[in-house]
């Protein structure tokens, strides 16, 4: 029997805080599952919604899309997830299936797309409902706390990686290694290459995190690589490592940026992207990027390095992230 009401967190735009609320249980149509909460991770772009600096889509809503959780219900068309199976609920919530973006099957780039915890109410809370067409079956080898971060942290890293080239260069730099890089890093060496980590400047206790878990060389934004870079993934929302990572990259080489929000990219000299550098940027992610992602990770035995809070502790975990404090990744439990 599936309770009436649940606990779950807000965003209070003007407060740039959440707020604790009860809301009834949602209940699964169409598509829809209904998923019992089981973890979800805190995401940097749950921080751009909670701060304002991604404009609001929809009032109070309920943040997160990194979660974890267990099928409760199912509406009558959804995909036949079982009930009590464990899913995973990723940032894209829907596309339209019919604008000229999703006709080339980048769906990625929908013209109306549903973003989970911005569009409609994500997995900061006890219990959420997702569209099971965008939902994915989770590798048994990683628990649920372990598994969130692969949702959104993961999942646009390992598209970041593949729109550099996977595993075709050699030197691969990685500028804010925090929840995403900690997993792409590991990807790229499990690959055979060289991981460049950058940190802010005098953050030895990040570089020595990079170092752990197989980067070759780690120091400060500030600094330049021992080596020139084949690719470079900028995850840090800092338009000014756009020229710096450009400038540590080798001719031919490619850089992405890959956050969905980053402040101003100051401007540069043309030298810098001359001799067939490439600059792209990264959008979403698409359900194919997630079926090969999630076999991939299925495959390698990938450390994600978590930090947990209660579901009552959102904000002390929002403010560890502001501070970049938090190795790896944070993850709320209900």
């Amino acid at each position: 029997m599936l309770p009436a009401s649940m606990c779950a967190m807000t965003v209070s735009a003007s407060q740039k805080r959440l707020l604790p609320v009860d809301r009834p249980v949602p209940k699964p149509h169409g598509h829809e599952v209904l998923v019992k909460v089981a973890a979800c991770g805190v995401c940097r772009t749950d921080l751009h919604i909670i701060d304002g600096e991604l404009p609001p889509h929809r009032p109070s809503v309920i943040p997160g899309h990194e979660v974890v959780g267990r099928v409760m219900a199912r509406g009558p068309q959804a995909r036949p997830f079982a009930i009590g199976q464990r899913i995973g609920i990723p940032w894209l919530g829907q596309a339209c299936g019919h604008c000229a973006f999703c006709a080339m099957d980048r769906e990625n780039l929908c013209d109306h797309p549903i973003f989970t915890g911005y569009d409609r109410d994500g997995g900061f809370a006890q219990y959420v409902s997702a569209d099971s067409r965008f939902c994915f079956a989770l590798p048994d080898r990683y628990d649920d706390a372990h598994a969130a971060p692969l949702l959104c942290a993961g999942l646009i890293g390992f598209r970041a990686w593949r729109l550099a080239g996977a595993a075709t260069p050699h030197r691969l730099g990685l500028y804010g290694f925090g929840a995403a890089a900690h997993i792409t890093g590991q990807i790229a060496v499990a690959r055979g290459q060289e991981v460049y980590a950058f940190t802010r400047a005098g953050d030895s206790a990040g570089q020595a995190f990079a170092r752990s878990l197989g980067a070759t060389w780690a120091g400060g934004s500030d600094e330049m690589p021992p080596q020139p870079l084949d690719a470079a993934l900028i995850f840090a929302p800092v338009g000014a490592l756009v020229p710096t990572a450009l400038a540590a990259t080798r001719k031919g080489g490619t850089v992405v940026c890959a956050g969905i929000h980053m402040s101003a990219i100051p401007s540069f000299d043309y030298r810098l992207l001359w001799g067939e550098r490439v600059l792209k940027s990264v959008a979403n992610l698409t359900r194919a990027d997630g079926d090969a992602f999630f076999k991939l990770v299925a495959e390698l035995s990938l450390q994600t390095h978590v930090q947990t809070y209660a579901l009552s502790d959102a904000n002390a975990a929002v403010q560890a992230l502001r501070d970049s404090t938090v190795s790896g990744a944070a993850v709320l439990i209900p």
